[in-house]
């Protein structure tokens, strides 16, 4: 009977030292572990809000900092996406890599600046915690800058290229960039880049009149060779693309079967 007592003593011990370890608080051992779990939830909750609060003024600092370059980019994201621009203009105020845009506009800042349009795996609020104080998960369409290299990429992708060094003014703002969209839902990067290349690039490279200091425009030969170079580029693509929709599938192969008629060596010969 004493070696029962000692063993429930030394499990209740662990249950409310596990739980001061979660909440950070230092918790009795004569705390029931049903109010150690709503005390945990309480803390969680408090810790949530504060977080929220503080996410607000940043919101706010960002968005009085908007000028008409921000304008500019918010204008061609919500027309290339579908989005209205207020919906991009929260976006970006709440976007933790808010000072990507200002590197972008700073001179000799980065080349490019790109937005992920996508489906995210995003927490509900706190009012949605669970009875334990976990939080769900939900799979959200969300906009947000990224450099490219450190989310995977399955929606659409909005990019902003420079075309100087000079920096991005509220006056020069539409000539010193270009902006396009790659629209690769689902991940078909592949069919989206062919699209890009051959329904506007493409039209609008044999379009163009002005080369710059290339002369006699598409009766250049240079200017042939490029044009009938990426022509066969995208050839390459779209048949590098059907080659692997139409890949080979292996039909699966009972290999026991075929092992249970090998009973001696002369067996493994004359099957190898």
């Amino acid at each position: 009977e004493d070696k029962h007592r000692r063993l429930g003593g030394d499990l209740k011990t662990r249950s409310t030292e596990l739980v001061s370890a979660v909440t950070g608080s230092s918790l009795t051992a004569a705390l029931p572990a049903s109010t150690s779990v709503k005390k945990s939830v309480v803390l969680l909750s408090e810790t949530w809000k504060e977080l929220a609060k503080q996410a607000t003024v940043t919101k706010e600092e960002r968005r009085a900092q908007l000028d008409e370059r921000h304008r500019y980019l918010i204008s061609r994201l919500a027309d290339g996406i579908g989005l209205s621009e207020q919906q991009v203009e929260e976006a970006i105020v709440s976007d933790d890599k808010f000072q990507l845009i200002e590197q972008f506009f700073a001179p000799n800042g980065l080349k490019k600046l790109l937005f992920f349009y996508q489906d995210v795996l995003q927490q509900k609020s706190s009012a949605s915690l669970g009875p334990d104080g976990s939080m769900n998960s939900l799979l959200h369409k969300k906009l947000f800058v990224t450099m490219g290299s450190t989310e995977d990429f399955t929606g659409t992708c909005a990019f902003f290229l420079r075309t100087s060094d000079k920096a991005v003014t509220a006056s020069n703002v539409s000539q010193e960039m270009n902006f396009g969209i790659f629209d690769c839902s689902y991940g078909n990067i592949l069919q989206g880049l062919e699209f890009f290349l051959s329904q506007i690039m493409i039209p609008a490279l044999k379009s163009q009149q002005n080369w710059g200091a290339m002369k006699g425009g598409l009766k250049n030969s240079q200017i042939q060779d490029f044009l009938y170079s990426v022509d066969t580029f995208v050839g390459t693509l779209s048949s590098s693309r059907q080659n692997i929709e139409d890949k080979i599938q292996l039909t699966k192969v009972d290999v026991d079967t075929y092992l249970s008629n090998l009973q001696n060596p002369s067996d493994y010969i004359t099957a190898g």
